[in-house]
């Protein structure tokens, strides 16, 4: 492990902790972020789902947010096992890193260090997507509470305090789905470090960009703002 090395895993975790705080709680270049964005539709959701006897619609939606999580919880798992297996075949891809030119080869440490760095990723991206899966579980459970329209009218206090419930739960699972969705991400980064720390510096900033215009810059952001609306 060199200086190099040391600096471009520090900057990784830097940028990828600068990220996570713009876009949830900040603005950038005065836009708001498509997270932020997207957990409004969903208070939107939840409140029109309060004028509907019959919420078959949304008990699909739901099932499909918690389905989704729990395919990226098994792809998560199977990308540990993975590492695992890696690192049992260390001595093969070292040599193989050996012969490549322009390749920063560490030693059999280094890359057993990178390795079990790139475990950690997607063990911290399965705790994200389990958490995820178990609260939009939770939400499932908040969206039976609602009462029923005619019971909604009459009590409208108690219909928005139960939504609200509901909207709380269902904004804290999406954000545990998106920080694992962006270690998932990120992960693409993390293995420029095999080839270079300095491979590894520019494909964090390369990552971190494409994050920043998808969340900022987008045509999906667009798509859900009320703006430029016909």
């Amino acid at each position: 492990m060199t200086t190099a090395d040391y600096v471009a895993l520090a900057l990784f975790v830097l940028l990828w902790a600068a990220h996570n705080w713009i876009i949830s709680s900040a603005r950038f270049f005065n836009r708001t972020s498509l997270t932020l964005a997207m957990n409004e539709r969903r208070r939107e959701w939840i409140y029109n789902s309060l004028r509907r006897d019959l919420k078959m619609i949304d008990t699909q939606i739901l099932s499909g947010l918690q389905n989704g999580t729990g395919f990226f919880a098994s792809t998560s798992i199977f990308a540990i096992g993975s590492c695992f297996a890696l690192l049992g075949a260390t001595d093969k891809v070292n040599a193989f890193f050996s012969d490549l030119p322009f390749i920063i080869n560490g030693g059999r440490t280094a890359f057993e260090i990178k390795v079990a760095g790139l475990a950690c990723l997607f063990g911290y991206a399965f705790f994200k997507f389990g958490w995820a899966y178990r609260l939009f579980n939770y939400c499932t459970i908040l969206f039976g509470s609602l009462p029923m329209l005619a019971d909604a009218e009459l009590d409208p206090v108690r219909a928005e305090r139960a939504a609200e419930r509901v909207i709380r739960m269902n904004v804290i699972a999406a954000r545990n789905f998106n920080a694992g969705l962006r270690a998932i991400f990120l992960s693409i980064g993390y293995l420029g470090w095999f080839l270079s720390p300095y491979v590894f510096i520019v494909t964090t900033v390369f990552i971190i960009i494409v994050l920043i215009r998808r969340q900022f810059f987008s045509d999906a952001r667009l798509a859900i703002m009320d703006i430029d609306v016909p």
